[in-house]
């Protein structure tokens, strides 16, 4: 640690905000504008697409006169989630003043080294430590100016950062990778229900399909720190698939009394209440499993007919968003009833062609599914070395990856 030194964040970055964008100002097109969901999106990696944008000519006013966000500034979540970050890879965008700080670098620390540290657990006890509010807790710059920063010398920063960035960066090609081909079988399950050898059939005809009874009533108050047993809830169920880091664990008892809800490996799971049409995967179970309220269970009844993978990229497919949107706009809270679910009607392909399917897709989600599962490896490495790494107490020489 002799080559270290506590510094305060005010010492090595501007802490700032932005100039206010009012409602009325809002389009449909122009230039981005991203708010704190925007931006935990980008933190976990996830592609998105914003709701809001301001228009270029806004943007360039505002560009000229105060200054906007550029690429290796980093955003971070001020009210509600707090602490999340993310490292500006973009040029043009702008964001939601209150929701969002901005920090950029004054050349005393790396922006890539600020970043990690935004995401130690220096910061975020910090963040716990400091953040003012009893109902809606937010960060200020003036709490945000106080926190003290263990920063090492340039050399190390960046060595640090070349070890960290290394495991990101396969992250990252992972998830691209796993995006175009995700692309490639959707684009083919369109090409395949768009043919002539098709019959139109209900989803319901080839589905189990279960969630959590209502009346039995599991409160989030009920999940324990830890225990054999697993319960997959709106968390866990991201735009990117099934994040079992975030899975909660419940009793023996509270799995053993829904068995219609039972994991099994191949089961698909989809969001049902909020943000509707969340989808995933079962490819292992290290754990007995459950599901919490808003998500269905779907398992495939007839695999003889039709193909799991069909069924997971149907259920992903822009014919099931336009389904979904028909069957829950104007409602006040979204929810996609079973029966509903069931009543879904899509062109099955002929066995010939279902076969053919198979044949191109499972090799694509076969790999989908590998690059998953090294992610998930090279992420507890990540955040097994990063707070070694951050407090000096791993000398970065030693690491060889």
């Amino acid at each position: 640690m002799n080559e270290w030194q506590k510094v305060r964040l005010s010492d090595v970055c501007n802490i700032t905000s932005s100039k206010r964008i009012f409602a009325k100002e809002y389009q449909s097109s122009g230039v981005p504008f991203y708010r704190g969901k925007e931006i935990i999106e980008k933190h976990n990696g996830n592609s998105i697409s914003t709701e809001l944008y301001i228009s270029k000519d806004r943007y360039e006013e505002i560009k000229l006169k105060y200054d906007v966000p550029k690429k290796g500034d980093i955003l971070l979540t001020s009210v509600g989630t707090l602490g999340v970050s993310w490292l500006v890879d973009e040029d043009e965008f702008y964001f939601k003043d209150g929701n969002l700080t901005w920090l950029r670098s004054n050349g005393k620390i790396t922006p890539e080294f600020l970043y990690l540290w935004l995401n130690s657990l220096e910061a975020q006890n910090q963040i716990d430590m400091k953040c003012i509010g009893s109902t809606q807790k937010a960060l200020t710059i003036d709490t945000l100016n106080s926190f003290e920063v263990s920063l090492p010398n340039k050399d190390i920063q960046n060595k640090i950062c070349s070890v960290v960035y290394s495991i990101m960066d396969k992250i990252t090609l992972n998830r691209r990778i796993n995006q175009n081909l995700s692309e490639q079988i959707e684009s083919l399950l369109l090409a395949f229900i768009d043919g002539e050898d098709t019959t139109p059939v209900k989803l319901g005809d080839y589905l189990y399909i279960k969630g959590r009874i209502g009346w039995k009533g599991l409160k989030k108050s009920e999940y324990l720190d830890q225990s054999e047993y697993r319960i997959i809830n709106g968390e866990t169920l991201t735009k990117s698939g099934i994040d079992w880091s975030k899975a909660g664990y419940i009793s023996k008892e509270r799995y053993d009394e829904s068995p219609e809800i039972m994991l099994n490996t191949g089961d698909i799971l989809l969001s049902k209440d909020g943000t509707i049409g969340k989808i995933g995967y079962v490819d292992s179970l290290e754990l007995p499993t459950s599901v919490a309220s808003g998500i269905f269970v779907i398992r495939n009844n007839k695999p003889d007919i039709i193909s799991t993978t069909f069924i997971y990229y149907l259920l992903k497919s822009r014919l099931f968003e336009a389904f979904i949107v028909a069957r829950t706009e104007g409602s006040v809270i979204p929810h996609l009833y079973q029966k509903d679910f069931m009543e879904f009607e899509f062109p099955l392909p002929n066995q010939k062609r279902m076969a053919q399917f198979e044949e191109i897709a499972e090799p694509m989600f076969s790999q989908i599914i590998n690059n998953l599962n090294e992610n998930k490896r090279l992420a507890t490495l990540r955040d097994a070395l990063l707070p070694k790494l951050m407090s000096g107490e791993l000398d970065v020489s030693e690491i060889d990856l």
